[in-house]
């Protein structure tokens, strides 16, 4: 069970301190290794305790998704079994994906790999960011920044496509005009074939309806009369015998209609005789027409509804090519104001990074020379950032901040990588975390193996400044150095031994003559003398006298301890 303030794990190099950091790593949501389930196993499990007394806010957080604290302590619990990987809080399953949600500020586990990205240029912007409080108007840039690129990228396919498009748009155009210049009406196409065989048989035509005439209403020949004369006379014989019988008056009305039928049909061939026309001119426009509808069949559909429902589409298509160009107008405007708020937003972060690096390159001065490096002088360099085209800035702003030291005076600063040793780089790491971490209260925060490179009074004072964390913070750390294990509220020794054939890491609380074995093996190596047991004794004294100073802040009470 871990303590309020310093926690150190000590323990010979292999003997398993990196599981805990591992099972830590696991409760803040980090990716699950199945290789971590030992060989045999079903499974992997972590389970912690964290106490949220005087964390109203995971309280509050908790309680929107649902899960709720008993007595202000938090379970928390991740298995691991094969490739799957569970999380519960408080008993209630939950995605993984939560646990780094909730614990992302709140636990932070910091290793020598991590202080080795020190080196990487590319990291120190978010450091000053961060330092700065500008994290938000960082994110707000890069969201403006990637609006900028995505109009930038839309105008770029239009007008690339520029060329193609206006091939398109020719030929849409001329398909229009050919549908549009036809003037093509609905019926049409049948209607003209119907004049067309009128106008190429109108001689045969003329002929029978005049013979169908004459056999209706006229005289076929000399001794025979017309039908409709014949069926007159047939209903007057059948009206006269109806009188006599008027079982005939049916019979004699159905020939009356007969007749007056026939008059009417006699009527229509005489019109249409009349009509049949052999104008040779007529004829040859009507085949005209019907060729050059033809010509449209055979492109666009083959009904008049087909064609002009191609040529609506076309159209369509044509005013939406037509609309590209409109498209790119608005889009440049769209970009130019995209631009102004990009560019505000990057000047607003200059202007913060600017005040920032100022305020972080003292605290950092301050913070190293109460590391035993009181020479050196930091600068924070805000070199100019590489931008596309016509940008405003790059995505992280308009400039690249360095962090630049000079360890040593007479010397100019440089960049990290090329003048920091590895103490000294685990010193400014440290340093760092100091700068950012003192404001607050409240975190567990994890050290692992931060203090490589590092020995003698440097070590003290290492030892010093994580002491001074953990007054405001609950700090883990593994170490090597005795002067750092000397300063510890609690301390953990990490031992591996074989049980039964197979190994096991077990990790316990040392007692106060544990712990002067424990330093005096750490400073001394595997022996342990006398002459060990009182340095470590003298260490220890050391420590608890400089806990009583009273630039040390203690940890309040009902802070929170996992």
């Amino acid at each position: 069970e871990f303590g309020p303030g310093l926690n150190v794990l000590t323990g010979e190099t292999g003997a398993g301190k990196s599981i805990v950091l591992g099972a830590i790593s696991l409760l803040a949501g980090a990716r699950a290794d199945a290789d971590g389930v030992r060989t045999g196993a079903r499974e992997a499990v972590v389970e912690a305790v964290f106490s949220t007394l005087a964390l109203t806010d995971l309280e509050a957080a908790l309680a929107a998704r649902g899960v709720e604290t008993d007595e202000h302590a938090l379970v928390v619990r991740r298995t691991v079994s094969g490739g799957r990987s569970r999380a519960q809080l408080a008993g209630q399953l939950v995605p993984v994906s939560v646990l780094g949600e909730l614990f992302g500020g709140r636990l932070e586990i910091s290793s020598q790999h991590e202080s080795q990205a020190l080196l990487r240029p590319e990291t120190h912007g978010r450091l000053l960011d961060t330092f700065g409080g500008l994290l938000g108007t960082r994110e707000t840039l890069a969201e403006r920044y990637a609006v900028l690129r995505r109009l930038d990228d839309e105008i770029a396919r239009l007008r690339a496509a520029a060329e193609e498009r206006a091939r398109q748009q020719d030929f849409l155009a001329w398909q229009v005009r050919e549908i549009d210049a036809a003037a093509l009406l609905p019926g049409e196409i049948q209607s003209l074939s119907a004049d067309r065989a009128r106008l190429v048989h109108a001689a045969r035509l003329a002929e029978d309806s005049a013979s169908a005439l004459r056999l209706v209403g006229g005289v076929d020949d000399e001794d025979a009369a017309p039908a409709r004369d014949r069926v007159a006379e047939a209903a007057r014989r059948v009206e006269a015998a109806a009188r006599l019988d008027p079982g005939l008056e049916s019979m004699a009305n159905r020939l009356r209609g007969l007749a007056a039928e026939l008059d009417d049909v006699a009527r229509e061939l005489a019109r249409y005789g009349a009509s049949l026309d052999v104008d040779p001119a007529r004829a040859a426009a009507v085949e005209e027409r019907l060729e050059r509808l033809d010509r449209l069949r055979r492109k666009y559909g083959e009904s008049e509804g087909e064609i002009l429902a191609f040529r609506d589409c076309a159209a369509a298509e044509l005013a939406a090519i037509t609309g590209t160009e409109a498209r790119i107008d608005t889009l440049l405007v769209e970009r130019d104001a995209a631009r102004t708020r990009l560019a505000s937003e990057a000047e607003r972060l200059s202007r913060g990074r600017h005040a920032a690096a100022k305020r972080l390159a003292t605290a950092l001065e301050e913070a190293l020379t109460a590391l035993a490096m009181p020479g050196a002088r930091f600068e924070i360099a805000l070199e100019p950032a590489a931008c596309e085209g016509d940008m405003p800035c790059g995505p992280r702003g308009a400039e690249e901040p360095e962090l630049r030291l000079c360890a040593n005076a007479g010397e100019p600063a440089r960049a990290l990588r090329r003048v920091a040793s590895g103490g000294e780089l685990s010193r400014v790491f440290l340093a760092l975390k100091n700068v950012w971490r003192g404001a607050g209260a409240g975190m567990v925060l994890v050290f692992d193996e931060v203090d490589a490179g590092i020995g003698g009074a440097v070590a003290d004072r290492v030892g010093r400044a994580l002491a001074e964390l953990a007054s405001v913070h609950q700090v883990l750390c593994i170490t090597h150095l005795p002067q750092i294990a000397a300063r510890a509220s609690t301390h953990f020794r990490v031992s591996k031994r074989d049980v039964e054939g197979r190994t096991r890491t077990e990790v316990e609380r040392i007692s106060a003559a544990e712990r002067v074995d424990e330093i005096a093996r750490m400073a001394g190596g595997e022996t342990i003398s006398e002459a060990t047991r009182r340095h470590a004794r003298a260490l220890l004294g050391e420590a608890a006298a400089a806990g009583a100073e009273p630039r040390v802040r203690r940890v309040r009470p009902g802070s929170p301890p996992a």
